[in-house]
């Protein structure tokens, strides 16, 4: 079974939300038989490399608050991160774009370490202080910490156009699928989850859609069983 989950590493449910998730897939007893896929999701798609902010002060511009209640807001957001076992810095945070993350994840899903980058990128934003908005450098250091080669990373970076295509068709996918928000998860293409649910949801849709996967159905000639190749080895021609 495919789960798919469309996130950005600027938002900061999608942080919590997949905590919560993979809490509810390390207990599912088809854990091993379930591959997960992270796809692209800019929650600021038009945004212009090098133009980064402080979190605190665009979230009272945003939403119409006071920088004080932006703060607020951000505390709880850490106390619902600290929840799942995650660290979360609530001031001196910044933010900016996010396109070359998602095009070293595309990079990254093509040797198998997409969710080890998907991690450190997030962890890098929410836990850390050095920036992960302003640095082609630092992006370079935590692909290699997933397992990635950092001249390949840096030549994805250095070219505004690798990836780009993989990253906009995910994010026109998103738009299909009736995604407005992220994170997204869809389970088995039959089976959407929104939000950063409780761990109990997202075990109720794992063990739903597992449950609900259609068996194969084998179509044979009339004549029967036709000649084939098996494990004790193959059929003998009789004519």
């Amino acid at each position: 079974m495919r789960v798919e989950i469309w996130s950005d590493i600027a938002c900061p449910w999608c942080y919590v939300g997949k905590a919560r998730f993979e809490k509810a897939l390390d207990a599912f007893p088809h854990r091993d038989e379930v591959e997960v896929v992270h796809r692209s999701f800019e929650l600021d798609p038009g945004r212009a490399k090098g133009d980064t902010g402080l979190v605190l002060p665009m979230l009272a511009k945003k939403y119409g608050m006071s920088e004080a209640q932006a703060r607020a807001a951000e505390d709880r957001l850490g106390e619902n991160a600290a929840a799942e076992g995650l660290e979360y810095r609530t001031e001196g945070r910044d933010h900016g774009s996010t396109f070359d993350m998602h095009r070293l994840l595309h990079l990254a899903k093509e040797h198998g370490r997409q969710d080890e980058l998907v991690g450190l990128l997030y962890r890098a934003n929410f836990a850390e202080e050095r920036s992960v908005f302003d640095d082609d450098e630092r992006l370079v250091e935590l692909a290699v910490a997933a397992g990635l080669d950092a001249d390949a990373a840096r030549k994805v970076l250095a070219d505004p156009a690798a990836y780009a295509d993989d990253v906009r068709a995910d994010e026109r996918e998103a738009a299909e699928l009736g995604a407005t928000g992220v994170p997204f998860f869809v389970l088995d293409r039959k089976y959407g989850v929104s939000g950063a649910q409780p761990v109990e949801s997202f075990t109720q849709a794992l063990t739903q859609a597992w449950g609900e996967r259609s068996p194969l159905k084998l179509i044979q000639e009339a004549g029967g069983d036709a000649e084939a190749c098996g494990p004790d080895g193959c059929a003998v021609p009789q004519n």
